[in-house]
């Protein structure tokens, strides 16, 4: 999406090694779709892999989809927010890896990660939710 941009200003890290940027904005005539936390659960019947990785790639692949059904993709996201059960630096450097495999340009959105204890249903172990913008 042309109209958005990217800002890692020089005065702090580059945080594209860690998958993210430090801002993004978005111009022109549009709407924000904000996407609800998607989880690591597979199909319809929602199978929770008890892998980090796996449930990793599953709730990109959800985001994607939700994505998809408003005519967007990863680069319309500008803001992810991500939930990960008992974080560590080992689960950290899987979600870099998996991220860099979704966002091939290494234009990050925007991006928060929060430890937590326990999210919203037994064996989930990530949720990640987003905010996009659709141009007009």
């Amino acid at each position: 999406m042309s109209n958005v941009q990217y800002k890692n200003p020089k005065g702090l890290f580059d945080p594209t090694l860690y998958a993210f940027s430090h801002s993004t904005t978005a111009s022109g005539k549009g709407s924000y779709v904000f996407i609800s936390g998607q989880s690591g659960g597979e199909g319809l019947d929602h199978q929770l892999s008890t892998d980090f990785r796996m449930q990793v790639k599953a709730a990109l692949q959800n985001l994607n989809t939700v994505l998809k059904a408003s005519g967007l993709t990863t680069d319309d996201v500008l803001k992810i927010t991500i939930l990960i059960v008992d974080h560590d630096q080992e689960k950290l450097k899987i979600w870099i890896e998996e991220m860099k495999k979704v966002w091939v340009k290494d234009q990050f959105p925007a991006s928060t990660l929060i430890p937590v204890p326990k999210l919203a249903l037994d064996g989930m172990l990530i949720e990640v939710d987003a905010v996009a913008f659709k141009k007009l």
